[in-house]
C-alpha cells in the first residue's frame, strides 16, 4: 500500500503499527500539508458486516472524545471496499517500548498512569469503555505526554452494540475477570486493566503470565493480584494499595469509578513529590466479613485478602523505609519525644471477635474509624447483662509504614469500656499489649511503649466491663 493515495488525499507512505483487526500506516494529508496516521481495516473483513460496523463504531466513538489525552480522530471513508479512519499523528514511542527498556520511576509511573486515568474518565463520563486498555495502546509524543488510541472494540453503555454478553475481547494480559468470562462490562473493567498497566509500568513485568490467551485469562479470573512491593521495595505501601484494590476480582471491591482512582493517584503522587506520606487518608472502600462455619479453638482475624499479601513483605519494606527515612544515624526516638512528634494516618481494616463464630466484629464499618469524620463509627454487636463472656474484641488498625507509636487517641461512645493498644508485624496475629488499660469515654488518649520496635499493625482492643450494651469509636488518632 505504500505509495498509495487513498479518498484523493492521503499518501501512504509507512507501515507503522499492525493489529488484528487493521493495519496503521503513517500519510501525508495533501490538503492541510501535514502527517497523519490513516488505520486501514484488514481486507478479510471488509466483507463481514461486524467487522466493518465495529470499525466504524470506533470512529464515532473516538470523534466525540476531545481530550489531551486522548487521540484525535480527523477522517473516516471507504475506498474500494476498504473502511480507513485518521487519526493525528504521534510522533514517539508506545508506553510497551518505554517499560520493555525497564521499570519506570515511581513518579514517571504514577504520572503516566494518571494521565491514562483521566483520559478513560472522560471517556466513561461520555458513555463509552475502552475494553482494551494496554500499554501498546498509549502513545507517548515528544514531550512524554501520553495519548490513548485505539478505541476499536470500545463499547457505548447505554447501547447494545455488535459485541454481546459473552464474547470476549481485549488482550489476555490485561483483561479484567468479567472480561474473561464474557460477562458485560463497565468502567471498572477499564480500572482493572488500568491497574494492571501500573503493575507493569512499576515492576517491568505483567502480573500473570502464561503460554496462552486461556491459560492468562484464567489466572486473572482464579489468582490473587501479587503486590507490587514483592518485586520492588521502593514502592511506597498506599500505591500499592492503589494496585491491589483497582486488580480487585470482584468489580464491586475496586474504585467507584475512574475519577476515584485519578483522586487516589494524586494523592499518592503529591505523596511522592512531598517525600512523606504522614497524614495522608486513603479511599479505602468496606472491607467484606470474613465467613466461617463455626468457631475453631485457634483463631484469627478477618482482614482484606489485600493485606495478607502486604504481611508477606511488610517487614522489608519496613526495612527499606527506615533506612530511607534516616534510620542509619539520627539516635532513638522516645516515646512522647514532643519535638519530635509527628500525626499518622491508621486505617482502620477489620473488626475482630476471637470468641465469635465468624470472628467478624462489624469489620464492614472498620473503616468508619478513621474517615475523618466523627459523626461515623465502628461499633460492637450490642450485648446483653451476662452476655458478654468474652475476653474482648478489637478495631484492627494498618499504619503506612511500620513505625513506633507515642500515643493514640481514641474518641470513644456508646456504653462505657475498658481498652488497651496492641501491636504485631501481621494483620492475623501476634498482637503484643504496648499501653496500660484505660476506660474510655469520649475522647481518651494511650501513651504507647512500643520499646523502640516499629510496628505494621496496631489494634484496640476492648471490652464492656458492664456485660451489655455497645461501644462505639468515632475515630482513632497516632502519633509517632
Amino acid at each position: 500500500m505504500v505509495g498509495e493515495l487513498i479518498a484523493g488525499r492521503y499518501e501512504v507512505e509507512k507501515l507503522v503499527g499492525s493489529g488484528g483487526m487493521s493495519n496503521v500506516f503513517r500519510a501525508h494529508d495533501r490538503m492541510l500539508e501535514r502527517t497523519v496516521a490513516l488505520k486501514i481495516l484488514h481486507e478479510q473483513y471488509t466483507r463481514d458486516a461486524d467487522y466493518v460496523e465495529r470499525f466504524r463504531r470506533e470512529a464515532r466513538s473516538v470523534a466525540q472524545l476531545t481530550h489531551p489525552n486522548i487521540v484525535t480522530v480527523i477522517d473516516r471513508g471507504e475506498q474500494d471496499g476498504r473502511q480507513f479512519i485518521v487519526f493525528e499523528y504521534v510522533e514517539g514511542d508506545n508506553l510497551k517500548d518505554l517499560v520493555n527498556r525497564g521499570p519506570l520511576p515511581v513518579r514517571d509511573a504514577i504520572q503516566l498512569a494518571l494521565q491514562v486515568a483521566r483520559a478513560l474518565a472522560f471517556a466513561h463520563d461520555r458513555g463509552l469503555v475502552h475494553r482494551d486498555v494496554k500499554p501498546q495502546n498509549v502513545l507517548l509524543n515528544d514531550d512524554g505526554q501520553a495519548k490513548v488510541t485505539d478505541f476499536g472494540i470500545a463499547r457505548s453503555l447505554d447501547v447494545d452494540g455488535v459485541t454481546q454478553t459473552g464474547t470476549v475481547l481485549g488482550t489476555s494480559d490485561y483483561i479484567a475477570p468479567e472480561q474473561a468470562r464474557g460477562q458485560k462490562v463497565n468502567p471498572k473493567t477499564d480500572i482493572y486493566s488500568l491497574g494492571v498497566v501500573l503493575y507493569e509500568l512499576l515492576t517491568g513485568q505483567v502480573p500473570f503470565a502464561g503460554d496462552n490467551f486461556v491459560a492468562v485469562a484464567m489466572r486473572h479470573v482464579n489468582e490473587p493480584a501479587p503486590s507490587v512491593l514483592e518485586r520492588r521495595s521502593d514502592v511506597p505501601v498506599r500505591l500499592d494499595l492503589v494496585i491491589q484494590r483497582a486488580m480487585a476480582k470482584d468489580p464491586a471491591d475496586r474504585f467507584e469509578s475512574m475519577d476515584e482512582l485519578v483522586a487516589e493517584l494524586e494523592a499518592c503522587l503529591a505523596e511522592v513529590d512531598g517525600g512523606s506520606d504522614e497524614g495522608a487518608t486513603m479511599i479505602v472502600p468496606p472491607a467484606r466479613r470474613a465467613r466461617r462455619a463455626g468457631p475453631r479453638r485457634q483463631w484469627r482475624f478477618p482482614v482484606l485478602p489485600l493485606l495478607v499479601a502486604l504481611a508477606a513483605v511488610v517487614v522489608g519494606v519496613g526495612t527499606y523505609l527506615l533506612l530511607r527515612d534516616g534510620g542509619g544515624g539520627g539516635g532513638v526516638l522516645l516515646p512522647g519525644s514532643a519535638a519530635s512528634s509527628k500525626p499518622v494516618q491508621l486505617l482502620g481494616t477489620a473488626g475482630y471477635d476471637p470468641q465469635g463464630n465468624n470472628l467478624d466484629e462489624h469489620t464492614d464499618d472498620a473503616h468508619l474509624a478513621t474517615d475523618g469524620n466523627e459523626g461515623t463509627a465502628w461499633k460492637t454487636e450490642s450485648y446483653q447483662a451476662g452476655g458478654f463472656a468474652k475476653d474482648g474484641v478489637g478495631l484492627v488498625l494498618q499504619a503506612p509504614r511500620r513505625l513506633a507509636l507515642s500515643r493514640l487517641t481514641v474518641l470513644g461512645g456508646g456504653t462505657l469500656f475498658s481498652a488497651v493498644i496492641q501491636a504485631s508485624d501481621s494483620p492475623s496475629g501476634g498482637f503484643v499489649d504496648v499501653s496500660t488499660r484505660k476506660d474510655v469515654s469520649g475522647t481518651t488518649t494511650f501513651s504507647v511503649d512500643t520499646h523502640g520496635k516499629d510496628y505494621a499493625y496496631y489494634s484496640v482492643w476492648l471490652k464492656l466491663p458492664t456485660g451489655q450494651g455497645q461501644a462505639l469509636i468515632y475515630e482513632v488518632k497516632a502519633r509517632t
